[in-house]
């Protein structure tokens, strides 16, 4: 049994929506339904559904303001929308499912089978912080999404001191709070903050070049925080890139 949850300010919406789901889907059951997207945040914490329809489109908050409230998004979603290009090119980025209003039964049905194979694979929570954060990148805000054992946190890069792998996390260094820790692999930090200054000293080490202090010949890095080490192999680049943005400062 899959339990779902819809979230419309539209009562006409949420029970088109319904009856298409019992209709194709018996097997889905609709565990509740919400017009205010304040108290949808509230219940999809509460009960923990494997699958959530969010219209994009409401007063107060978005849909995408709903998913990114959530405290650990670790369900399948399905976006709503009655405009066919309102930020599908981040939807579609993140590989997460959408509906186009008014609702075709035929894709309806599509995008849900595709939903409960999601559903069983266990990704669902790394494709909406791939969403989260790639929105975040098209408003041009400066901020990424981090996952955290309680839910997410959103952080200016520009405050990021380094991201460091270990022990199958990752730890997250920024001026002027206490590191945090993050089950996002390194590599997929990196490819958040890819051409952000951001460079791979090391397999365990990516940094932020304005926090580098010094270059230290017994293989570490002097950063504002701290020591950590180099690779040798990388010395040369980083060298470079060094150089680079003293010329340009």
């Amino acid at each position: 049994m899959i339990k779902a949850i819809l979230i419309d300010d539209e009562k006409m919406a949420l029970d088109g929506l319904s009856l298409k789901l019992k209709k194709h889907f018996p097997e889905l059951k609709i565990i509740a339904e919400y017009m205010n997207p304040k108290e949808a945040v509230v219940g999809v914490n509460q009960l923990q559904p494997d699958l959530v329809f969010i219209d994009i489109t409401m007063p107060q908050m978005s849909g995408f303001d709903v998913l990114a409230a959530i405290d650990v998004p670790s369900f399948e979603v399905i976006f709503v929308t009655a405009y066919s290009d309102y930020a599908i090119e981040a939807i579609r980025h993140a590989a997460i499912g959408y509906l186009v209003k008014p609702l075709d039964e035929d894709e309806l049905i599509g995008v849900v089978n595709q939903a409960v194979i999601n559903i069983k694979s266990k990704q669902s929570i790394d494709k909406n912080m791939l969403l989260l954060s790639h929105l975040l990148t098209q408003n041009q805000s400066g901020r990424i999404a981090i996952p955290m054992q309680k839910g997410m946190r959103f952080l200016n890069v520009k405050d990021i001191i380094r991201f460091s792998g270990m022990d199958g996390y990752t730890q997250i260094c920024c001026v002027g709070s206490k590191p945090m820790l993050s089950s996002y692999s390194i590599g997929k930090f990196a490819r958040m903050v890819k051409s952000q200054g951001f460079f791979s000293c090391h397999k365990s080490h990516l940094i932020n070049l304005k926090y580098v202090i010094g270059i230290l010949n017994n293989g570490m890095l002097e950063m504002v925080d701290g020591e950590i080490p180099y690779s040798k192999t990388k010395k040369k680049e980083l060298l470079e890139l060094m150089q680079v943005g003293l010329d340009e400062s």
